[in-house]
């Protein structure tokens, strides 16, 4: 008998906990342009999507993060989402795709057991000039959670869990001055600088949800000498 394809992730709204209720709203309800001046392009672009799955660690409710390995040729080194392009076997980008991506990505990378997760939300797809990746972010609820670690340090170089209630302390938020021109959003937690598209998300989603709390948004940060060296390898 041949085997059957597994069924494509869908979208469950109901069940969550409540502090998460504030942010599948802002979820359903924000605009693109609320999120990012970075839209995709009428034509082009790699379809892609990252998981944001918040879970309930020893801290409290968390966020799960990776660090890209430093090996890598686009955005080594950074602090981000698990994610990654989207396969063929994934199905429709304008459909379940995202969805089945971001769950197979986080897998490969972490050793995350999907079926442990409940996906609840998407936002808005946004771009990303300098990959020509076109994301969609996908809110998953770490229901029943499994050990995560980096599956192969060729491609993740720590897997690590950030609680909310370091990345809404107004002493970890400052925005972060590129040399190339860039500023924007950075987080100063869990030993790391997380900036990026990731902390342009992670910023927006805590401030349409209602968790931000007042921070000093004329303190600024610049990456490190490694980091940079890494970030303009990345744009070579």
């Amino acid at each position: 008998m041949t085997p059957q394809p597994a069924p494509a992730p869908v979208i469950v709204r109901e069940g969550l906990p409540s502090w998460l209720l504030p942010v599948r709203e802002a979820a359903e309800t924000v605009r693109p342009q609320q999120l990012s001046r970075f839209l995709p392009p009428a034509e082009g672009g790699r379809p892609s999507a990252v998981l944001m799955l918040f879970g309930e660690g020893e801290g409290g409710p968390d966020l799960l993060l990776i660090e890209r390995a430093r090996s890598l040729r686009s955005h080594a080194g950074q602090s981000s989402f698990p994610g990654g392009a989207l396969d063929p076997e994934d199905g429709d980008p304008a459909g379940s795709g995202p969805l089945a991506a971001a769950l197979r990505e986080a897998e490969e990378e972490t050793g995350l057991d999907p079926s442990g997760v409940q996906l609840f939300a998407t936002l808005p797809t946004l771009f990303i000039p300098v990959s020509g990746f076109v994301v969609t972010p996908v809110l998953g609820w770490w229901r029943q959670e499994s050990p995560v670690a980096p599956v192969d340090p060729a491609e993740t170089g720590a897997v690590f869990r950030v609680p909310l209630a370091e990345l809404t302390d107004p002493a970890n938020r400052a925005r972060l001055r590129h040399p190339s021109g860039f500023t924007g959003p950075a987080f100063e937690v869990a030993s790391r600088l997380v900036w990026g598209f990731t902390a342009g998300v992670i910023d927006r989603v805590l401030h349409y949800s209602g968790l931000e709390r007042p921070w000093d948004t004329s303190r600024t940060v610049e990456l490190s000498d490694e980091a940079l060296s890494l970030s303009r390898r990345s744009r070579s």
